[in-house]
């Protein structure tokens, strides 16, 4: 085979490194995008914040003394905006430039940054005004032990009952047997499996009830029992459920449960009530797991031209470039390493701004396509798909997917991630489409509302929903009620 040199002219896609840039932004969420914006503000020294993010944190100074002041207003500027020509002023401050936001975008700078959130100051002889330190919170162990201290005197009693303190699990329960305790203390100390046993019913008469119970129904038995001003026949039911018959309560098996126990309705209606009363996990309380919000990232308010949506300020990061770095970098005229850091840095600002609009411009779609939504509720959802809103906002599917990710809504109704709003659809006897999300909020609404003497059944909510025009499968019913955490018929029944 001869070998031939050819030229051809072709043309082809490739992403560029700002493109790049721009579609990774895109998909992070809020927090996400913090932490990719405080990595790339520490390589790249071009580029600063304008707000600080611990603006309104407590700072402590050198000699321990709670400074007053923010670090934003004793920082030094290397060249304030007034004395800074107008040409200089153009290059170096790269904020966020509204002649190039699309329609519907905000077309004020004041909208892009925090300059327009209320600061409150008050007086330093309010009481608000004084920095509030979070309490130290107790754990289940110290509590435990305080009692101990009190309660307890002998040294030795004191060491085996700490030990089974130390071996209670968050949610209080002893699930290692005194066996294995005893077996492996060492036996120099002589420890018999008895003084275990004691230490044991020392332990749970401490507070909370039922802390160190060794299963559900041992810990609910010892609330039972020292719950005050019950009748002695309700007691001893009550007591006989929990320790004999615990699986058909929980099976809501009331049936064999009055055969077993010999009682009516109303001697069975009372002993459930009690137990109802009891805490299955004692420990949780003292659980110091802290809980994860949502920071949203639009927020939807009616206004007299239909409900509208605005970006959360509280979300949106201010950049600029350094005028210091800027102006060093001008007198060099654009050489050293510097003249890249610059070009990226004003990628960041635009991709940040083009983020930002992209995320408006989705969320006003979807809010224009579920106005029913936002009016009534959840039974008004319409059947939505991601092509629908790429059409008409002339984007891509790919992309609609990335801005619906891990980006959320707060709307009059509750927060909802934008994804949320998409959904499948199913047939009407019309000729015409239901949301899914319609239709399980028709299915919650039809469960709350029936007789919990006399629940609804798969088959008959079905049927109750073909009434209505929604032809739904009891396979649908059943699939969308464990969607919703709702429990089977026979678990909803009660006397």
């Amino acid at each position: 085979m001869k070998q031939t040199l050819q030229l051809r002219i072709s043309q082809h896609l490739a992403l560029t490194p700002q493109l790049q840039q721009s579609i990774r932004l895109l998909q992070l969420s809020t927090l996400e995008l913090h932490q990719e914006l405080e990595q790339i503000l520490s390589d790249n020294p071009m580029l600063e914040r304008v707000d600080d993010p611990l603006d309104h944190s407590i700072r402590l100074l050198a000699d321990g003394a709670i400074s007053s002041t923010s670090q934003n207003d004793n920082a030094a500027q290397p060249q304030s905006a007034e004395n800074a020509s107008p040409s200089s002023r153009e290059e170096t401050e790269a904020s966020y430039d509204n002649s190039e936001a699309p329609e519907g975008a905000p077309t004020t700078d004041n909208e892009w940054s925090f300059d327009d959130v209320a600061r409150t100051s008050k007086a330093p002889e309010d009481d608000d005004a004084r920095p509030q330190l979070e309490a130290h919170e107790t754990t289940l162990r110290e509590h435990l032990l305080e009692q101990m201290r009190v309660t307890v005197r002998e040294p030795r009693d004191r060491a085996l009952v700490e030990l089974i303190i130390d071996a209670l699990n968050d949610n209080g329960y002893l699930e290692e047997s005194l066996e294995d305790i005893h077996a492996r203390l060492p036996q120099e100390l002589a420890i018999d499996i008895d003084e275990l046993a004691v230490a044991l019913k020392l332990l749970q008469s401490f507070d909370p009830a039922g802390v160190g119970a060794r299963n559900a129904s041992e810990c609910l038995a010892i609330q039972i029992r020292r719950f005050p001003k019950i009748p002695l026949v309700t007691r001893r039911r009550a007591l006989g459920i929990v320790e004999n018959y615990l699986s058909l309560f929980a099976q809501r098996d009331f049936n064999k449960l009055k055969k077993a126990l010999d009682c009516d309705d109303e001697d069975l209606r009372e002993a459930q009530c009690i137990i109802k009363r009891c805490n299955p996990h004692p420990g949780a309380p003292f659980a110091s797991d802290a809980s994860d919000y949502v920071v949203p990232d639009v927020i939807v308010k009616k206004s007299k031209n239909g409900w509208q949506v605005t970006l959360n300020h509280e979300v949106m990061p201010r950049l600029r470039v350094n005028a210091l770095y800027a102006n060093i970098l001008k007198q060099n005229k654009g050489e050293g390493s510097l003249t890249s850091q610059l070009q990226e840095a004003k990628w960041l600002i635009k991709n940040m701004r083009q983020r930002f609009d992209t995320i408006l411009r989705v969320a006003q779609a979807i809010v224009d396509r579920q106005r029913n939504f936002f009016s009534h509720g959840a039974v008004a959802m319409r059947p939505l798909v991601l092509r629908e809103i790429a059409d008409t906002l002339g984007l891509h599917e790919s992309t609609i997917s990335r801005v619906t990710t891990q980006k959320y809504m707060l709307t009059p109704h509750g927060m909802f991630e934008l994804k949320y709003f998409f959904g499948s659809h199913v047939a009407t006897e019309a000729g015409g489409e239901a949301s899914s999300t319609a239709i399980r909020a028709l299915i919650k609404q039809l469960i709350g509302a029936e007789d919990p003497k006399n629940p609804f059944s798969d088959s008959k909510i079905a049927d109750m929903l073909g009434e209505q025009g929604m032809v739904v499968a009891r396979r649908t019913v059943a699939k969308y009620r464990e969607a919703l955490k709702i429990p089977p018929v026979n678990l909803r029944k009660s006397l």
